[in-house]
């Protein structure tokens, strides 16, 4: 038996590409771009696997268009860029990569908190510009984190990881989440489970972790901003369209919250008008799980995925594995 046929969109770390290469027989993207619907089209025929990104948008279209797909990796915890429901009514199954990047996403959400707070991004720009001439008592005045009320908006894998770290700095930590964590899990991390509003209106520091789907599209809008302290940061980096990003802006520039740190957006790669040009926000270019270890391990699973469900081995990250016909 030949190895399994599997299309890769965009090329992974090369201890990933070096085993895609040894146990499947692989086609893929060798150049540093998004590539276009019908280029997917065309590279998943007589595929029996397909390895996707994030930004890669995985639709019926795409799916009926490939009649011997049996498994779609994506390279991502999220999947809402992949056509589940059409997945598996074509009994493809879909997979994901949990877990391998929860400690070095929860790394970025921290970077972006203290950077925000702490005017980092500004004071570099200021320093590098040679505007600096001597120590001022109000020089870049920012905000303190230690001691200060943490609300985390999703209590899963790097919810509780975010958490985690906020007891170095002494921080009481509110959370909201679908599904309430054990008493004994909330008192490990010293997490005091409230309803959606309380939290907007008591924390200093927002970090959202919930997964996208219908039901948390612009699940930060303007009511929501307007619930927050004045002296309040929100942190995003799960995906973008959780918050409304032209409410998001108006709260900026009109000091309706503190500011913001970034890493995904609503219509990446592009940003609401206006975004740019604020001060008090500081914008990544969706790197949350950008650590040389932690995109190999995520390639690593990707590539498994795909081989344990085409040779029939048990797949834990099968998302759809309850609509799929054995």
């Amino acid at each position: 038996m030949g190895k399994p046929k599997v299309f890769l969109t965009r090329e992974l770390p090369s201890p990933v590409m070096a085993f895609l290469k040894e146990h499947t027989e692989l086609s893929y993207n060798a150049e540093d771009r998004v590539l276009k619907k019908q280029e997917i089209i065309e590279g998943v025929q007589g595929k029996a696997g397909l390895i996707s990104l994030v930004t890669d948008t995985i639709d019926r279209e795409v799916i009926e268009a490939a009649p011997d797909l049996k498994v779609i990796s994506n390279y991502a915890v999220g999947f809402n860029n992949i056509d589940v429901e059409a997945a598996t009514e074509h009994n493809i199954a879909v997979t994901n990569t949990p877990g391998v990047l929860t400690e070095t996403t929860a790394d970025l959400a921290w970077a972006l908190l203290m950077t925000v707070a702490r005017r980092v991004v500004e004071g570099d720009v200021y320093t590098r510009s040679g505007q600096w001439e001597n120590w001022a008592p109000q020089l870049f005045l920012g905000s303190d984190v230690h001691g200060a009320t943490l609300g985390i908006v999703g209590m899963g894998r790097i919810g509780q990881a975010v958490a985690r770290r906020a007891r170095g700095f002494e921080m009481d930590v509110l959370y909201y989440s679908r599904t309430r964590l054990p008493l004994e899990q909330e008192r490990s991390l010293n997490a005091e489970y409230v309803t959606k509003e309380e939290l907007l209106q008591r924390a200093d520091y927002i970090s959202i972790h919930v997964p996208y789907t219908e039901g948390t599209h612009h699940f930060i809008g303007e009511r929501e901003l307007k619930l927050m302290k004045e002296t309040a940061y929100l942190i995003n980096t799960a995906r973008g369209p959780i918050v409304d990003e032209k409410a998001l802006v108006h709260a900026l520039e009109h000091g309706v919250i503190a500011g913001a740190g970034l890493d995904v957006y609503e219509r990446e790669p592009q940003l609401e008008p206006g975004l740019k040009d604020l001060s008090n926000v500081v914008l990544l270019p969706h790197i949350g799980s950008a650590s040389v270890k932690t995109r190999t391990n995520m390639g690593m699973m990707a590539a498994q995925n795909v081989l344990a469900v085409l040779t029939g081995r048990p797949c834990e990250n099968v998302v759809n594995q309850a609509g799929l016909h054995q």
